[in-house]
């Protein structure tokens, strides 16, 4: 009998799906966020160095602007706060994920990538912890793929795989849900038992 590894190698992964780029590597899915658009990529640097020019106004303002209380000092001061926490929240929201279903160890490893070092979190889900594989309709109309999982001691759980799966991609996307629900041995894929 073959194992899933071996239909895996007959049956090539697509490529791309959605915002995830797919590749099988030796016993792994691995599955990768493509990086957002370069317009996006810029707009929390372009935030940084606009508040940091704000913030040198600021303190050039200090000592040139008379009385007690440099309003425009102040007002240049909180404008650079702003655009620098807006540069956090716009960085944070830009975070790429990575999912890897290693066959070997019978896990599917979902990591939120960071963008400071150490802030990336990771889950590690065994196969049986699944429950189920979704497909999810989203405003656009776009699709994603999410996968349910119950963890020790919590609640059921949703991971996400794969977002902005366009409907030109329907048949790769029921493909990939095809296969992982068989990776994950659930049932009503068509090859799981049901």
């Amino acid at each position: 009998m073959a194992s899933f590894e071996d239909a895996l190698l007959e049956n090539r992964v697509p490529p791309l799906l959605g915002d995830v780029r797919l590749r099988y590597d030796g016993g792994r899915l691995v599955g990768e966020s493509l990086p957002p658009p370069w317009e996006r990529r810029m707009l929390p640097g372009l935030c940084v160095g606009v508040g940091v020019g704000c913030a040198v106004g600021a303190a050039v303002m200090t000592g040139l602007e008379p009385g007690t209380l440099p309003v425009a000092s102040l007002g240049l001061a909180v404008l650079a706060a702003s655009l620098v926490g807006l540069a956090l929240r716009l960085e944070s929201r830009m975070a790429r994920r990575r999912f890897v279903l290693h066959f070997r160890t019978e896990t599917l490893r979902v990591e939120q990538l960071g963008w400071t070092p150490g802030a990336t979190h990771a889950r590690l889900i065994p196969f049986d912890a699944v429950r189920a594989v979704h497909v999810v309709e989203r405003p656009g109309p776009r699709y994603a793929l999410v996968v349910e999982h119950v963890q020790e001691g919590a609640g059921a759980s949703t991971a996400l795989l794969v977002e902005d799966v366009r409907p030109a991609e329907a048949p790769t996307l029921h493909r990939v849900w095809r296969m992982l629900s068989n990776a994950f041995g659930l049932r009503g894929a068509g090859l799981a038992g049901g």
